[in-house]
């Protein structure tokens, strides 16, 4: 893989592809948490002309960090297929409530970003699967840095149940693009061969570390 500095040829090419929900390119970035989804979400709706960004983090909640399925179908997916604006209400991890209501319309593509974009049903409503290639235990690192000790106590519960969730509902087998972060930008693979080699990588096939 070359790295890219601009992520214009990867927008050109997934902005093209066949429509995966009612009229709508949805398309999934998952990886570990802390792997830089929001940044390269962010960074590739730009070179996609504004795509909206839709971050798992608003569907999901402390009691719920997995348990969100239902409410992203209701709320999203299945307006979406109709052509219809959806309707929903983000968590807000501060005051641990839903609310306010935001509209999200259905625009050509839609990315959809966060630890579980990849899950089993998500998946059939995907138009390409990408997957944030860092590893686990750099990744989590990365956010623990990131959010400082003060929510040391919520990782050390997150790290447990994101283990599970992939060892129950893994995401990386299914990719159809690997996504690596180099110095210089952003390189990516796709194809069959993409997710080809080590698929136990994604839990990379050790214990979960003791908190």
């Amino acid at each position: 893989m070359e790295p890219h500095q601009s992520l214009e040829p990867l927008a050109r090419e997934l902005a093209v592809l066949p429509a995966s929900l009612g009229p709508v390119r949805l398309i999934g970035i998952d990886g570990h948490a802390g792997s830089g989804k929001s940044t390269f979400a962010g960074r590739l709706a730009e070179a996609l002309g504004g795509a909206p960004v839709l971050h798992l983090d608003d569907v999901a909640s402390h009691e719920e960090p997995f348990g969100w399925e239902e409410r992203l179908r209701v709320q999203v997916l299945e307006p979406l297929a109709a052509g219809r604006p959806a309707h929903w209400v983000p968590y807000d991890w501060v005051e641990r409530r839903f609310g306010p209501e935001r509209v999200l319309e259905p625009a050509p593509v839609l990315l959809v970003e966060g630890v579980g974009a990849g899950r089993r049903a998500l998946r059939p409503h995907l138009a390409r699967l990408l997957w944030m290639e860092t590893p686990r235990a750099e990744s989590w690192l990365r956010g623990r840095r990131r959010d400082g000790r003060g929510l040391s106590g919520f990782w050390d519960g997150w790290e447990r149940a994101e283990h599970a969730h992939f060892s129950s509902d893994p995401s990386r087998p299914f990719a159809d693009t690997l996504v690596r972060q180099s110095s210089t930008g952003y390189e990516w693979s796709s194809g069959t061969g993409a997710t080809a080699g080590n698929p136990a990588s994604l839990t990379e096939g050790d214990e979960l570390p003791r908190a």
